[in-house]
């Protein structure tokens, strides 16, 4: 998953903490996740490493070790715009790397999961 959010007083949007919100727990467990998120200044890119990736730890993703951040001044300037470009590319390259050795993600099923433990348990009666 790519998860990318416009900064907001340095955190993500509302709207953006209420989808993750929403979702049913465990959801994103062993997932591979890649944060990038947009903003005005470079002052607020440190949210990715203070908002994001701690929250997407706590819903148990493996968010990758390279995120992206782009300010106002990425999208103005010529030569701004070939260093966001390479900022693009060596994240997706880890995001590649992240994705090939995690393997295909199995989803958790809880239900069963549940189940068989009950059963598990009265089994031992």
């Amino acid at each position: 998953m790519i998860a990318v959010s416009p900064a907001f007083n340095a955190s993500y949007s509302g709207l953006f903490k209420s989808f993750f919100d929403v979702l049913p727990e465990e959801t994103l467990t062993d997932m591979p996740v890649l944060i990038g998120a947009t903003g005005g200044t470079d002052r607020h890119s440190l949210f990715l490493e203070h908002a994001m990736r701690p929250m997407f730890s706590y819903l148990h993703a493996i968010v990758s070790p390279t995120g992206v951040y782009a300010s106002t001044d990425d999208f103005g300037a010529t030569e701004r715009r070939d260093t966001l470009g390479a900022r693009i590319d060596k994240a997706g390259d880890d995001f590649a790397r992240l994705l090939s050795s995690c393997g295909r993600r199995q989803p958790r099923d809880a239900f069963n999961e549940d189940l068989q433990t009950m059963e598990d348990l009265l089994s031992q009666r």
